[in-house]
């Protein structure tokens, strides 16, 4: 993922435009205005719009206020909170807003007016908040003005309120979408001053989410939903090994079936081109093919197992050091060690890869609901040979992406499918297919070592992680960033603290999961925190205190989730209760999780969460995000394991690659305490990183076992250490 910063300057210059381009409508009418989502130009590039005051908002004479988005929505709810920001600025009336997705190929052409158009990181309302305001902030002065203009007074004297802007010695008043056209004609002489969070009226309030009336009734259209006039379907199988190639294709058996157009071959995957998905993919079912997959074919997950775990004896790099863990840790009174691992595990998005590409001599154009259209766009324009100004990309809603989604495999598969047959072609993955040619997050494992004082208190604290780099291109030093989030940014405070790297890969690739590094680092660290308190004859959250007293705004999120969640409430035999608490993503996030163990068979009952995540855009965004987090990540707890045999991924569906269903699902309260400031937290990916190790302490409280691996299924909880 690509950060990229915009200047003040930059924006005034840029937001200031107001040259066309291709933008997607997604309405809350109803399903005609839904059924618009991704197919509808909002106009031909370079066209001038008389109501588009900047690159953000347009303003229509019915008053409809059209908001930009530059993020995907994929359930995470800033398809609602960046035009909520947006609006608090404008101060136009919420029943006239509509969202609708920036145009990628604008963004390209216009300096990057949008920002980034990826989505990951929790990063669309920290990263974009301050932009969008400042977009909102803007066109409601240039309204401010047209107004003002025309009733030939200081614009001091006038103020905007519900999409109308007053003349307030007389009371006249001008309708937003009177004056926009005007407004867009208007030049500040400097951008205005944003609001700040004390005076915030409309920021925080409980919205409900755009896009859910038309998730409820089925209208709104996600990629896998749309059509383009005359195009074809494909179904594509590529190397089951990772890395291998196509060797051969015996196109004449499937020769005459009923529907087929055409077989496509490329490097390391082929598809069947048919008028139906399921005539195209019977036939690829059917269509023999052999694939060279050269040493990898032998690789399995024994041998990966083996090899992270010895890699940990390996030299490394030191990523993190304070103090002298090495003068310190022999002069410890006691010293405890332990070794933990995770492994490999997928994306599972609801709603499999898909893309339709339309690949012409002078345009490209790509329907495809993605996390990344940037990345999208240069993808197509490589694929394709047309130049980058020529390619289109047309973002949908999209069924889950989890980090699966930034990198568009589907995007130059089906643009080069496009090219081979000359026709619009819709390009869909089988689960099968999406399982096994993930992007996943990395095994990893780590050994820990601690040292107390004869009192109990920890003064060392040494550990050694080993993991997979999912992008080279990060990577400096012999570090990659993202294998030691968590571990490097802990808040947790030691004399002597030390993090040593280690990166090791395999043939499989990997990709950015549910809140990267932190996915596994947090399991590892708050478990092992835990077994520090065991150690040392501490409460677990007591320790927490001790390490975290440097933070008073942890102290506050411990403090609340002791009331919520009933620390040192004694709880039945058989039942234990654990906790979680790190920051991440600019919030800080504290769990506690109470689990009932039956017959070897674990239940996790309840889950209390509360967080900071400084500014509160939409408190109902808030805990829909934290609760959806926590079951993402307590499916990755409770079952969460690919295995390859012979290179292979041995998994292809929900039977085989389980889920938590709404059997597993616990009761879960979420409370919001934020920190008063200027912080816009990421709450997104916290709660699937915290409930792993909020569990798997839970089931030591309960049994005595600790798990120092994951999943949790399959595992002996009968009990002991």
């Amino acid at each position: 993922m690509t950060n990229t910063t915009l200047s003040r300057r930059t924006f005034i210059t840029t937001a200031l435009t107001a040259a066309g381009g291709l933008a997607l409508g997604v309405g809350i009418e109803g399903p005609a205005e839904a059924a618009s989502l991704g197919v509808r130009p909002w106009g031909d590039e370079g066209k001038r719009y008389p109501g588009e005051i900047n690159a953000w908002v347009v303003i229509e004479p019915d008053d409809t206020v059209i908001i930009r988005y530059g993020r995907a929505e994929m359930g995470q709810g800033s398809f609602t909170a960046l035009p909520q920001i947006l609006a608090e600025e404008l101060e136009c009336d919420w029943a006239f807003v509509k969202p609708e997705y920036a145009s990628a190929n604008r963004n390209l052409r216009e300096n990057k007016v949008y920002g980034s158009l990826a989505t990951g990181g929790s990063r669309a309302v920290r990263e974009t908040g301050v932009m969008v305001q400042q977009a909102g902030a803007s066109a409601r002065e240039r309204l401010i003005a047209a107004a003002a203009k025309r009733w030939s007074v200081p614009a001091s004297e006038c103020a905007a309120a519900m999409s109308k802007v007053a003349h307030k010695p007389t009371g006249r008043t001008f309708r937003f979408g009177e004056l926009a056209a005007d407004a867009a004609a208007i030049k500040l002489d400097k951008e205005p001053a944003l609001k700040r969070p004390d005076q915030y009226t409309f920021i925080g309030r409980r919205l409900a989410r755009l896009d859910v009336p038309l998730k409820i009734n089925g209208s709104a259209k996600y990629g896998i939903d749309l059509e383009v006039p005359g195009m074809v379907r494909a179904a594509i199988i590529k190397c089951p090994v990772f890395g291998g190639t196509v060797k051969s294709v015996d196109e004449g058996a499937i020769a005459g079936r009923r529907g087929v157009l055409q077989v496509v071959k490329l490097k390391d995957a082929v598809a069947v081109v048919a008028d139906r998905f399921f005539r195209a993919q019977t036939a690829l079912n059917a269509l023999p093919i052999e694939w060279e997959v050269g040493a990898a074919g032998a690789a399995n997950s024994a041998q990966f197992r083996k090899e992270y775990l010895d890699a940990l004896d390996q030299k490394g790099v030191e990523a993190r050091h304070d103090g002298n863990v090495d003068a310190a840790m022999p002069m410890a009174a006691k010293v405890i060690e332990a070794t933990y691992e995770v492994p490999i595990i997928a994306h599972a998005p609801m709603e499999p890869l898909n893309a339709i590409a339309h690949v012409q001599a002078d345009r490209v154009d790509v329907w495809v609901g993605t996390q990344n259209a940037d990345l999208a766009l240069a993808l197509a324009a490589q694929a394709s040979g047309v130049k980058p100004e020529n390619v289109y990309i047309h973002n949908t809603f999209s069924g889950g992406g989890f980090g699966r989604r930034l990198g568009p495999d589907e995007v130059a598969q089906a643009v080069a499918i496009s090219k081979a047959v000359g026709k619009p072609v819709k390009l869909i993955w089988t689960r099968e297919e999406e399982i096994r040619q993930g992007r996943y997050r990395t095994q990893a494992a780590i050994r820990f070592k601690a040292g107390f004082a004869a009192d109990g208190t920890a003064i060392a604290l040494d550990m050694r992680n080993s993991a997979g780099s999912s992008n080279p291109a990060n990577v400096r030093n012999g570090l990659d960033p993202q294998t030691t989030q968590g571990l490097v940014n802990t808040a947790y405070k030691l004399p002597n603290y030390r993090v040593v790297s280690i990166l090791k890969n395999t043939h499989v690739p990997l990709g950015p999961w549910r809140a990267p590094g932190h996915s596994q680092n947090v399991f590892f660290m708050e478990s092992f925190i835990d077994e520090m308190a065991h150690a040392s004859g501490k409460d677990p959250v007591a320790l927490r205190r001790e390490l975290l007293a440097h933070r008073p705004d942890f102290q506050r999120v411990l403090d609340l989730l002791v009331e919520k969640g009933d620390w040192g409430k004694p709880m039945p035999r058989g039942k234990g209760r654990g906790v979680a608490i790190h920051e991440s993503y600019d919030s800080i996030v504290g769990m506690t999780a109470e689990v009932a163990v039956t017959n070897g068979e674990v239940k996790v009952e309840r889950v209390v969460i509360v967080c900071d995540c400084g500014v509160v855009v939409n408190p109902r965004g808030v805990e829909t995000q934290l609760e959806g987090g926590m079951i993402y990540g307590l499916s990755a707890a409770l079952f969460g394991e690919i295995t390859v045999k012979n290179g292979r991924v041995e998994q292809g569906n929900f039977d085989t690659y389980p889920v938590v269903r709404y059997k597993d699902a616990p009761k879960t309260e979420v409370f919001i305490t934020p920190t008063p400031g200027k912080r816009w937290g990421g709450v997104g990916e916290p709660g699937a990183t915290m409930i792993q190790p909020a569990v798997t302490n839970a089931i030591f409280a309960a049994t005595g076992k600790r798990l120092r691996s994951l999943p949790i299924a399959g595992q002996d909880l009968s009990g002991g250490a």
